[in-house]
């Protein structure tokens, strides 16, 4: 259950309107690390979280507070948009002829589709996806992506802040840059005490016994003259502390595997010269119907 008061956690008043701003402004709620995103990745881990208790409950708070920065940022792009794209892009396009030739990048959307209000998108108008957020169900490997997401989207602002005169919007993004510098570093804070109580290793580190012995501590150089190994991710003791780091250097292929393709089936046109023999025939659909009978045939026999 989210219980929503009507006061927002900070406010959201521009001096004046600007429709061209808020088609910039678009980003940092409808783009790849705009708050709709943070907003989204944080429920969603919240929600999937199987650890009750202090982890649960912080995935889930930062989730819901970004919630209202979703609210803050519709509410300052729909005064952002007060009077536009009519009154407030023509006196600029007056004012200003280089700006008149670009008024066709302003994103029509927000007043055709939105009624002069926010977009689920970002400043291209491109629809907010989910596929942008992460929640794998592993919080060492979600919280690195949370810090992540909160550093790319802090930048984005701090690029946005340098693009406005309006004291009303510096206000609210002066308040959204510390909102987003804190929560790095609970991400931060919030891995530490996964490591300290013993929840994960400092690398994501399961099926360890599987991985191959001889590629798992080596720095892989494959580029002459690389001076990648005058760092400290190619010397030293690794970070698990079990061995020192090996570099490669000119780093040679691993097999003689070339990557040859098979033949392509004739069916399917593609350009092809001989040399692996002739293509075995078929259709896609055939091919997917066989596989398929393929494995019900197997289950069956498994079950006799």
């Amino acid at each position: 259950m989210f219980r929503h008061v009507k006061e927002l956690q900070f406010e959201a008043k521009p001096e004046k309107p600007d429709a061209l701003y808020a088609m910039k402004f678009q980003e940092i709620l409808g783009g790849q690390y705009g708050e709709m995103t943070v907003m989204m990745q944080y429920l969603w881990q919240g929600w999937s979280c199987r650890v009750p208790g202090k982890y649960k409950d912080m995935i889930m708070d930062i989730g819901t507070e970004e919630i209202a920065h979703v609210e803050m940022l519709t509410t300052m792009l729909a005064r952002l948009l007060e009077g536009a794209p009519a009154e407030t892009t023509a006196a600029a396009a007056a004012a200003n002829p280089v700006l008149a030739a670009t008024l066709g990048g302003q994103n029509p959307q927000q007043a055709i589709v939105a009624g002069g209000g926010a977009m689920p998108t970002n400043s291209m108008g491109v629809p907010w996806n989910a596929g942008y957020i992460v929640a794998s169900g592993n919080l060492l490997a979600d919280f690195r992506a949370n810090a992540a997401a909160e550093a790319q989207g802090r930048l984005q602002t701090s690029r946005l802040y340098g693009m406005t005169d309006d004291p009303g919007v510096k206000a609210m993004l002066k308040f959204n840059l510390a909102r987003d510098t804190w929560h790095q570093q609970q991400w931060l804070l919030g891995i530490e005490q996964l490591i300290e109580e013993g929840y994960s290793e400092v690398v994501e580190h399961s099926n360890a016994e599987e991985e191959d012995q001889r590629w798992n501590k080596a720095f892989y150089s494959p580029n002459p003259g690389s001076a990648a190994g005058e760092g400290r991710w190619a010397q030293g003791p690794t970070l698990l502390g079990d061995g020192d780091i090996e570099f490669v250097a000119d780093a040679p292929p691993l097999t003689d595997d070339d990557g040859t393709l098979p033949a392509p089936d004739p069916n399917l046109f593609a350009t092809y010269d001989g040399s692996q023999g002739p293509g075995t025939p078929g259709t896609p659909g055939g091919r997917a119907k066989g596989a398929a009978e393929g494995v019900v045939g197997k289950i069956k026999d498994a079950l006799d």
